[in-house]
């Protein structure tokens, strides 16, 4: 690649690619240029010349003189078919889109590797806070142990209202959906899935684990109510939605739940739209990585570092992956959970390892007990829309 001559072709022009507009227009420390950006609707009004735009994706990948590929679409197989054939042409890509990124992670690794292609995608994991860069280079030798996150801006945003602002969980919504921390559809964010996408990411270059997100158990927000709510301001404590990863031995664990958090946890304070990280590894111990996980400054921010990176010839060198001997995902870990629900005939007790505490009244229920994740991911009653689960 011409480092001194980046010629960029863009794919989606909605909060993220106009967040990059931005800041590349901002920035001095890059030379980089946008020849063409390839959108969906060509007669949508925007606010940069139309001169920019084409509705023909061959005008971006056809071109010589476009060396990188800036792939920020909301369609996952579109998304696909634009980083696999751009990869196949030799030129650099980076991308945005983490589901897309995690229900093909396998096959785009290989496609790096037969094409000599560089792939990044910093940007779709925690927006501004440059964790994958931060596996791959800063820990790539140190011994991970976990890594415990708020990795979802919106959920983090609606959970922060219903606490702080005592909102209800449909007011929280709107709120987040008005400021565009949510989308119209949230299901993705508050189901949990968008941060299991995330977390399939950040499970290959912190432990080396190839994996798809229907291997990952998630547990979103949707289940938590006013009782929930109460239970944990009595105990001083908080809800957050929690990535986790960890290893033990040959064995890497690895889910999506909310969780009590109380004043003792680095996460407790990380509200609204901000996203957290808490790394922990034998040498250096415990590390808190703050920052913006949505909208489109902090995520076109991350995109921008990316593209600046390739000026140097940087790539993703997955050395987890190659250091790994053996390590594999297991469901076979232990959790201490609160489990609400209307009726004990809903939960078998016999699912739990031990019950430290119950509680029963005529209109809620629940215990606290230690369940293999296996089991709680397998449990028919954990599919119930009554029931809901939180780490303790």
């Amino acid at each position: 690649m011409n480092r001194n001559h980046i010629q960029l072709g863009i794919f989606g022009f909605g909060v993220v690619g106009q967040g990059l507009f931005r800041v590349l227009n901002q920035t001095k420390g890059i030379k980089a240029d946008i020849k063409k950006i390839c959108i969906k609707h060509a007669d949508k009004q925007r606010s940069v010349d139309h001169s920019f735009f084409t509705t023909d994706r061959n005008m971006l990948l056809d071109d010589p003189e476009i060396n990188v590929i800036v792939e920020l679409i909301d369609d996952a197989d579109a998304a696909y078919e634009i980083v696999t054939e751009a990869l196949k042409r030799g030129k650099a890509v980076v991308s945005a889109s983490k589901k897309m990124i995690a229900n093909h992670l396998p096959e785009l690794f290989e496609l790096q590797k037969k094409h000599q292609a560089p792939f990044l995608y910093e940007s779709a994991c925690c927006a501004s806070i440059p964790i994958i860069r931060n596996l791959e280079e800063y820990y790539d030798n140190d011994l991970l142990k976990s890594l415990e996150g708020v990795i979802n801006g919106s959920t983090n945003y609606i959970l922060t209202k219903l606490f702080e602002g005592n909102k209800s969980y449909e007011d929280a919504l709107h709120e987040a959906q008005v400021n565009g921390f949510a989308e119209s559809d949230p299901t993705l964010d508050v189901e949990g899935h968008d941060a299991k996408f995330k977390l399939c990411i950040i499970l290959l270059h912190s432990f080396g684990v190839f994996t798809r997100p229907d291997d990952i158990f998630s547990f979103g927000i949707t289940r938590i109510n006013e009782f929930d709510i109460n239970f944990a301001k009595q105990r001083g404590s908080k809800i957050k939605l929690i990535a986790r990863c960890s290893q033990e031995g040959d064995n890497v664990s690895a889910y999506i739940l909310p969780k009590f958090l109380n004043g003792n946890s680095r996460l407790t304070s990380i509200d609204d739209e901000y996203n957290g990280i808490v790394v922990e590894s034998a040498f250096s111990e415990n590390q808190v990585f703050i920052g913006k996980g949505a909208g489109g400054n902090p995520t076109g921010s991350a995109v921008l570092s990316d593209i600046s990176a390739l000026t140097y010839d940087y790539k993703y060198e997955y050395k987890k992956y190659y250091q790994q001997n053996g390590a594999v995902l297991s469901d076979e870990i232990p959790l201490e959970v609160y489990v609400r629900y209307h009726s004990l005939g809903k939960i078998n007790p016999g699912d739990f390892i031990s019950i430290r505490e119950k509680f029963e009244s005529e209109s809620f229920n629940y215990l606290i007990g230690k369940i293999h994740l296996s089991k709680l991911k397998n449990a028919e009653w954990s599919k119930d829309k009554a029931v809901s689960v939180i780490v303790v």
